[in-house]
């Protein structure tokens, strides 16, 4: 289980498995719901469509794993059982492969082919998962956690690879590891939903996945300030690297990192950014949209409304009120509030 990387130490069922799934599906209380988020409403209206897909507005309408994933997972934190009912319907029907229990990754409704590319995206396929093991603790639909079980175990046992004398999680089933290397999507970690899949199918089956992810991903920092990037490499050593082929920004993807890492209280996954955030709003400067972890540039624009609210939930200060124009910022501000 452990993993071996130059300079960092090893560091996460019994009778109570369903306090444990309740807690770590959420903290659904019996009999009761969460107060619903005053933001939700306005995201259904403006990204879901009824059908029961959600449109990725910055990205040409298109939908995707995660972003029907996303949705999933808000309804269910807001106890909208008719909006999850219809998200979860579109995507089985339209995402859904038929040789494993895991989604293509994008619909794209302006294509003769709608979903052309089977691969999956294994971030959405979390998200998926998780909000359906969710909607069956609330509203006990047995088809939802059949559902929920067979992606926990797709994703198990074809996303998780051993790599540099560890568990890692590919970000999908084609095109990220050969011989050579091993690519990763360090925000594809999504603590919560990994702690609930253990509370599920036992600690044996995802603890070495948790502990070896939190490993790995501590040391996956870069540069001056240690931040973790978009994406990073696996080379056939077991050495670490920004990936050769992307920018090496701590960016658009790596700003869910520490969300995630508040969300599933593992803050030092993400305590170099979350330190840099400080430094950088402690001089009265906005904070850039990236920046690159080698080179030190960053974005000539600052970070959107959802990267600020994700900067307010991991540094304990305010997040913007008004819910953003754009589908991926909007996201992030709602993930801020809601997830635990």
């Amino acid at each position: 289980m452990a993993i071996d990387l130059p300079g960092i130490d090893r560091r996460h069922f019994a009778l109570g498995c369903i306090a444990m799934l309740t807690a770590a599906c959420g903290k659904v209380p019996k009999g009761s719901a969460k107060v619903p988020n005053g933001l939700w409403p306005q995201f259904r209206e403006r990204f879901v469509l009824p059908v029961g897909r959600v449109i990725d507005n910055g990205n040409g309408n298109i939908s995707h794993s995660e972003s029907q994933g996303y949705g999933m997972l808000l309804a269910s934190f807001n106890n909208d059982r008719e909006t999850f009912d219809s998200l979860a319907r579109w995507t089985a029907e339209t995402l859904l492969r038929p040789d494993v229990a895991l989604h293509a990754w994008k619909y794209d409704p302006r294509e003769p082919k709608p979903v052309a590319d089977p691969n999956n995206a294994t971030d959405g396929d979390i998200l998926i998962a998780w909000a359906l093991a969710r909607a069956d603790a609330r509203w006990k639909v047995p088809d939802y956690a059949r559902r929920s079980r067979d992606i926990r175990q797709a994703i198990r046992s074809q996303l998780v690879v051993k790599r540099a004398g560890g568990n890692v999680l590919l970000p999908g089933l084609v095109g990220f590891s050969d011989a050579g290397r091993t690519v990763v999507n360090p925000s594809y970690y999504i603590w919560s939903a990994l702690d609930a899949f253990a509370a599920l199918d036992g600690e044996e089956v995802w603890g070495p996945v948790i502990d070896d992810g939190v490993k790995l991903l501590t040391a996956a920092r870069f540069g001056p300030l240690a931040l973790p990037v978009d994406w990073f490499e696996i080379d056939a050593a077991g050495k670490l690297a920004p990936a050769h082929d992307k920018p090496p920004r701590f960016g658009f993807d790596a700003v869910r990192v520490p969300l995630y890492a508040a969300a599933g209280r593992r803050l030092s996954v993400a305590e170099t950014a979350i330190a840099w955030w400080k430094t950088v709003g402690e001089g009265n400067k906005p904070i850039p949209a990236w920046i690159d972890v080698v080179t030190g540039e960053t974005a000539p624009y600052p970070l959107s409304a959802g990267g600020m609210a994700v900067v307010g939930r991991a540094t304990g200060s305010a997040q913007p009120g008004a819910l953003a124009d754009d589908y991926y910022s909007a996201i992030l501000q709602l993930l801020a509030q809601d997830m635990a």
